[in-house]
């Protein structure tokens, strides 16, 4: 009964996995590519730019269901926010959205797994992308955004992204591609107020990053924000645990035959404190950044590496004494 329960146990984290990770993979095999994709983003005096994705996707006659796109929130230590998420289409195609918040991007499955559709279906996606500016010297500010991103699996025959300012003197630069290789975005249509970038041909994973410089004033957005890397121990916490693994032999060792049973009340005993005190300062370590910036900003700091090492510690003092509790004798 015993293995039965792991078994059931691994089973059903395999499944959970499989909605996480497999459910984007099957969305985006629905079609076979993108026709037209345009974004504008209109930058406002709060500093705020409203996003809005026209999505041309073609399932052909075999149909789909709908698909996935995900909108980074974290790059590096930057977090940005988007807000007011909302989805339509204009060719009456299921456009109910589904997010999921996943470690670096906010994952947004559009359509109905129970509705399939055919040929070419439109949707919108519209949604408020906050402390995206990044102040320069003389009170400038800078947006660097990849309007597209690279995360579709599918080729874009025609993209535009169109970016409007609030002001009349101000600059906007594109590159289309990932990493370094990229290359200019056409330049369509430049007024005082608004230019608009073409890119035709774009395959898999391939953005168009737009860089808007604006001058001083012309916006107030809040400062950006930052946070802590996943891995944050210094040289002491991360000691503290290597020199907690080094010492596992000799917590883990047996006591004398003759010391066995005086001994192992006491080993158990603190085995169990050193483990709840482990528990408690990770917990204590991972509770200020999930309250200020979500699950996925946890930094994994000194005081958790120090919890690690005292839940590794306790742990291996209480699992030590497992071995003479099974009837065995040496």
């Amino acid at each position: 009964m015993p293995g039965r329960s792991r078994g059931a146990a691994v089973a059903g984290l395999s499944a959970l996995f499989c909605l996480l990770l497999c459910a984007p993979a099957r969305a985006r095999e629905d079609g076979g590519g993108v026709p037209t994709y345009d974004v504008v983003l209109s930058i406002r005096r709060d500093g705020v730019v409203g996003v809005r994705e026209t999505i041309t996707f073609d399932y052909g006659d075999e149909g789909g269901h709908g698909f996935v796109r995900r909108v980074p929130y974290r790059v590096g230590q930057r977090m940005y926010e988007i807000r007011d998420l909302r989805t339509s289409s204009s060719t009456g195609a299921p456009a109910r959205a589904r997010t999921v918040t996943l470690p670096h991007d906010l994952q947004i499955t559009v359509g109905d797994a129970g509705r399939t559709v055919r040929g070419r279906q439109a949707y919108v996606i519209e949604y408020d992308l906050a402390r995206a500016f990044t102040p320069l010297a003389g009170g400038r500010w800078e947006l660097d955004w990849d309007a597209i991103g690279t995360t579709w699996e599918v080729p874009i025959a025609n993209a535009a992204v169109r970016v409007e300012s609030p002001v009349a003197h101000w600059r906007a630069s594109c590159r289309a591609g990932v990493g370094d290789a990229t290359v200019p975005c056409q330049r369509d249509r430049d007024g005082p107020y608004a230019v608009d970038f073409l890119q035709t041909g774009l395959d898999p994973h391939e953005g168009m990053t737009v860089r808007v410089r604006l001058p001083r004033g012309a916006v107030t957005p809040e400062p950006p924000r930052y946070v802590r890397p996943y891995w944050d121990g210094t040289w002491a916490g991360t000691g503290l645990l290597a020199l907690t693994v080094l010492l596992l032999p000799w917590v883990l060792r047996r006591p004398a035959p003759g010391g066995r049973l005086a001994g192992a009340g006491r080993r158990v005993l603190t085995g169990r404190i050193l483990l709840v005190a482990g528990v408690l300062a990770v917990l204590a370590d991972a509770a200020a950044d999930v309250d200020q910036y979500g699950l996925w900003a946890v930094s994994l700091g000194d005081l958790s590496v120090a919890g690690l090492a005292l839940g590794i510690a306790g742990t291996a003092a209480v699992c030590g004494q497992c071995a003479p509790c099974d009837g065995r004798e040496d």
